[in-house]
């Protein structure tokens, strides 16, 4: 059984989406949230496999509650359903630490698939989002021609986890000045701009 969290703040659409899940008989919803923090404090209580995550709700964004759940509960996927592609809100939810990204627009048997997939600890976009991250990705080498070290596999694991600076150097016990210019060096070494396309790369060449 795959028990899934449904976090979205409008009550008709987390009702609707209970509804078709409710007729796979492989999944069962634990609970609803209405906004980011709702979400990881339900996680926190009901340890759900896959959390369905809006991106733009009041108070507490899906970036927010993306973050705290990848951070702190090992185990819990975050697949984003919402209806927003532009760069914007997808670089978030990736530096955020999503394991997946679809759209309100698929249709019923998609959604349940990718829950499935995501569950199944497989990586889940859509076209439309795949092609998105393709192109934010300038670098023409996949990752094993790039000799990346443990260190860096790590930074980039991390990155992905949501985890700032500070946190990175703080799990890898390193000073924050070696975690500072150790990404500054990785991003120069896989000619990169920011932490964003450092988490995008890393999703696309199955480093985490």
């Amino acid at each position: 059984m795959i028990n899934v969290i449904i976090a979205d703040d409008v009550k008709i659409l987390r009702e609707g989406l209970k509804a078709v899940l409710s007729q796979e008989s492989s999944i069962k919803v634990v609970a609803e949230a209405s906004n980011g923090k709702e979400a990881y404090e339900l996680s926190v209580r009901y340890k759900p496999d896959v959390v369905l995550m809006d991106m733009r709700m009041p108070d507490y964004d899906g970036g927010y509650g993306t973050r705290e759940i990848k951070q702190k509960l090992s185990g819990v996927k975050v697949l984003v359903l919402t209806t927003f592609d532009d760069k914007e809100t997808v670089s978030k939810a990736m530096a955020s630490g999503a394991d997946g990204y679809i759209l309100k627009e698929m249709d019923n048997e998609q959604i349940i698939n990718s829950i499935k997939a995501v569950a199944g600890g497989i990586n889940v976009f859509c076209d439309n989002i795949f092609r998105s991250i393709r192109k934010e990705t300038s670098v023409p080498q996949d990752a094993r021609s790039l000799d990346l070290t443990e260190r860096e596999r790590d930074f980039l694991r991390l990155i992905c986890d949501g985890c700032d600076n500070k946190e990175i150097a703080a799990r890898l016990f390193l000073a924050e000045g070696t975690v500072r210019n150790g990404i500054s060096k990785l991003l120069e070494k896989l000619n990169l701009k920011d932490r964003t396309q450092l988490a995008v790369f890393a999703i696309k060449n199955d480093l985490v």
